[in-house]
Formats: structure tokens, sequence, C-alpha cells
């Protein structure tokens, strides 16, 4: 969805301050933003282009303001001045309903997945598909089941059994349930936090396979919060390094090794080869 199909949102620079138009192939695009809060300075003059269909990491130790980014990327905060960027356009977030509404989908470390129901209910929680009108409204368990095993089976290319409660699977099935929910939402660019966080290897590869899958043949933009560097550094096409609320560098796998992206997260200094 375009931002001028987005009628109900404000994409005016408004109170998010202001930057320089972004150029190039930006999908989403961050201008001189900071966010505080009250007199803590959680990130500061982040300047960050995200490309079109590209796997971006965001990596960084505790404290360093992944968490802070993430959120206002998704519309959870409010950046205290600066600007963001969707496809060229200015754009003002109030929640994450507004970020979802132009194709940008979240999905958080906890999954909140609910073990006792199936996965088509998770994936649809909330947002089923309904038939009928007006107060005769209802859910369409039939559409539901369909689309369901479209996304997990089509889209993520994984023959899983739908009708099965979540609590029958692993953690890496489960993190690709909780992308399939977000998957429903139709998004052009997903956020993930920490998606391989206390995955096994199979499972931590399994999600990688995946990701890659939504890059090549969906097209879409895909940004990896993580602490992980020894996973981002397998999947991502480029690494942004937050140091104390900084964007310290970005860079290709090629161009970093584990021991310099360590020396960048943990003291903010660029470690000579």
């Amino acid at each position: 969805m375009s931002v001028d199909e987005t009628a109900e949102l404000d994409v005016s620079s408004g109170a998010a301050g202001s930057g320089s138009p972004p150029e190039g192939d930006g999908k989403v695009v961050a201008r001189n933003v900071k966010k505080q809060f009250g007199r803590i300075i959680a990130i500061e003059d982040i300047d960050l282009e995200i490309r079109d269909n590209e796997i971006f990491a965001l990596v960084g130790d505790n404290g360093a303001g992944k968490s802070t980014l993430m959120n206002v990327l998704c519309g959870v905060h409010a950046p205290t001045d600066g600007q963001l960027y969707y496809e060229g356009e200015p754009v003002t977030f109030s929640s994450p309903s507004d970020a979802r509404a132009i194709g940008i989908e979240t999905v958080y470390q906890d999954l909140a997945l609910m073990d006792d129901l199936d996965v088509a209910t998770n994936i649809f929680m909330g947002q089923f598909p309904t038939k009928g009108i007006g107060p005769l409204k209802q859910i369409d368990w039939e559409e539901t089941y369909k689309r369901a095993d479209e996304i997990v089976n089509d889209t993520l290319g994984r023959d899983l059994n739908i009708e099965t409660e979540v609590e029958f699977f692993s953690g890496g099935e489960r993190q690709l349930f909780a992308i399939s929910r977000a998957l429903a939402f139709d998004p052009e660019v997903i956020i993930l936090d920490e998606p391989t966080s206390a995955l096994s290897v199979d499972a931590t590869d399994m999600v990688h396979t995946t990701l890659q899958k939504l890059k090549e043949d969906e097209g879409m933009t895909i940004i990896i919060v993580s602490h992980n560097i020894e996973s981002v550094l397998e999947i991502a096409d480029r690494i942004g390094v937050l140091y104390q609320g900084n964007l310290i560098d970005v860079r290709t796998p090629e161009e970093s090794s584990l021991e310099q992206l360590t020396q960048l997260m943990t003291t903010g200094i660029q470690k000579d080869d």
C-alpha cells in the first residue's frame, strides 16, 4: 500500500521535526532522529537508510538503543526530533496501526502465541476473515484455514499442519508462526526483534531460510534487531551498529568480522585490521 492510499495517516513532517528528503532507493529512512525520555536520550542523530528488498540488521549491546529505534520505526514511540520517510514520503506514526497501514509490521521477541490454540487461530487472532452482514457477521473459519495454509505452506514453503495446537511445535516453527501472523497483514516491511534468540542451530537455519525466501520470492524488506552478531553475519545484506544511542557504522558482512563488530558494539571504536 502506498502512502498516498492511506488518507487517514498524517504524512506531514509536523511534530516529528525536519530533515533532508531521502535520496536513492531507501524504503525506510530516518533523518536526524532522536528519542528522549525525560532527561534520558535513548537515541540521537540517527541517519539511517534501509533499502528496498534487503535484509538489514541493527545490532548493539544492551542499552545501545536498538529497542528504542525499533519502536520508533514501528510506531510505538514518536521521535522527539527528526523525520521518518517511507518510500520517499515523510510519515508520522501515532501508533503501530499507522505503521501497519502503510506496510510495516513487527514481530516481537515474546511472539505472543497462545499454546492451546491451533496455528491458524493464532495467525488470525483478532483479524479473522468474516462472512455475513451486520449483526449476522461471523468468523469465516473455512477462509481462515485456507489463508493460514497459504501463508505457512505456500508463502513460507513449510509443510506444517495448521490445525495443530502451537504447543506441539518447536521454537523455530513457533517463530515462523509469528512471522505468518505478520504476513496476514500483507506487509512490505517486517521488523523482527531477536528472531533467533535461544534457538538451536537448526532452528536458526530454518528462520534464516524463511527470511531469505521472503526477500527473494516476495520482494520484502526485512529489518532484524539483534545482539547476535554471528547470526546476522550469516543473513544480513548490511549491518548497522548502535552504541550508546548513536549509529556508529553501517557495513556489509563482507566488510566485517566478528571481532570488528564486537569491538564496535562494546566500545564504539573501530578496531584496525
